[in-house]
């Protein structure tokens, strides 16, 4: 089974992203994403940007985490 998580693009070099995930910032291949731009969403797995996500699905995701939060702490 694979995770990817996503991660916000916040600077690019070559073909090397910052992401920014849950607060954490680390750096990822977008060899397989080369269109990838600052400020945008994509799923990362394994050190690599795995696909783009939009904005509206990154926060329907995180609602999603919040809700599972609460019933691991029950």
């Amino acid at each position: 089974m694979c995770l990817a998580v996503t991660g916000k693009i916040i600077a690019l070099q070559d073909m090397l992203a910052t992401v920014e995930i849950g607060g954490v910032t680390r750096k990822i291949s977008i060899m397989l994403l080369p269109e990838s731009k600052v400020g945008e969403f994509v799923l990362v797995h394994a050190g690599f940007a795995i696909q783009a996500i939009d904005e509206e699905e990154v926060r329907k995701t995180l609602e999603l985490f919040k809700e599972l939060e609460q019933y691991a702490d029950q």
